[in-house]
């Protein structure tokens, strides 16, 4: 099978699943132009655990991981089937690094499922997930990422979903396409990395801007997979969409292994409902 393509989303607000927006629309358009994989593997900001482990159940269930949000986004469902071989198969290429099998505990947070609605809107194609182990330092998650590149020849496309810059405490609920100046300038010098070099995506963290942009490391962490898969390979990590939502969450999305790939600028993203503090949502 064609080595597939590996892409990283910055998802935003789970209200996207709901929305056909700038950033959504993108989202579909490349899901339709993307070759349809024996499944997908995606490491999502939102199982961020003290642990190292993979979905391994046939039926993963939607989980519905936020508050305040409309009932209809809890109604939501992605009923995509599980791949049980597939923790087997992570569990193997990765050694000596242990990752272990998640049976019955978890299942596809809305970091996955707020993307996929869009990239792969049927729910046909076998989904798992990989925990990001909070215990672990940066470079761990970076060597993690590039021991999962020869998955990408098996036919499992690796999605990584986060958000590269994300400060819900300075969300500025009257700007909803802006970006301020220093989320601009971190933004930008991630991609000059991914483009360049993404095998030093961890100087990103000595940039001035770096503490603004990830006050937390949740959200920024699944695109150091998409760094380590890209250095792995000897491949550029490409930006095909820009943008900024709420002056301090960046939508920028990136890829490699994709033909023709060229950058839009998206607007519109999906806003957190009135009235719900940003940081107590799980965005």
């Amino acid at each position: 099978m064609t080595t597939v393509p590996a892409l990283f989303i910055g998802h935003g607000s789970p209200m996207n699943t709901l929305e056909l927006n700038g950033y959504t629309s993108e989202w579909r358009k490349l899901g339709a132009a993307l070759p349809r994989p024996r499944a997908i593997l995606v490491v999502s900001a939102h199982w961020f655990i003290g642990a190292s482990a993979v979905t391994a159940m046939v039926r993963p269930r939607t989980i519905h991981d936020f508050y305040g949000f409309p009932d209809e986004l809890f109604a939501f469902q992605y009923p995509a089937p599980g791949l049980p071989e597939l923790a087997g198969e992570i569990a193997e290429v990765v050694k000596p690094t242990w990752v272990g099998a998640d049976r019955d505990q978890w299942g596809l947070d809305h970091g996955t499922w707020s993307v996929l609605a869009h990239l792969f809107p049927d729910a046909d194609v076998p989904v798992v997930q990989l925990s990001i182990n909070a215990l672990k330092p940066f470079d761990y998650h970076l060597d993690l990422g590039s021991r999962l590149a020869p998955l990408r020849e098996r036919g499992v496309m690796i999605l990584s979903s986060g958000n590269i810059v994300h400060n819900l405490r300075r969300i500025k609920w009257n700007d909803p396409d802006g970006g301020e100046d220093w989320a601009h300038r971190f933004d930008d010098h991630v991609a000059e990395l991914m483009h360049q070099a993404p095998a030093d995506i961890l100087k990103s963290i000595e940039h001035p801007d770096y503490d603004l942009a990830v006050p937390t490391p949740d959200h920024f962490i699944p695109l150091l997979y998409t760094a380590g898969l890209a250095a792995a390979s000897g491949e550029s990590g490409e930006a095909w969409l820009r943008g900024y939502a709420m002056g301090s969450l960046s939508m920028t999305c990136y890829g490699f292994g994709i033909a023709n790939l060229h950058c839009a600028e998206g607007k519109g993203a999906a806003a957190i409902p009135e009235g719900v503090p940003a940081d107590q949502t799980n965005l």
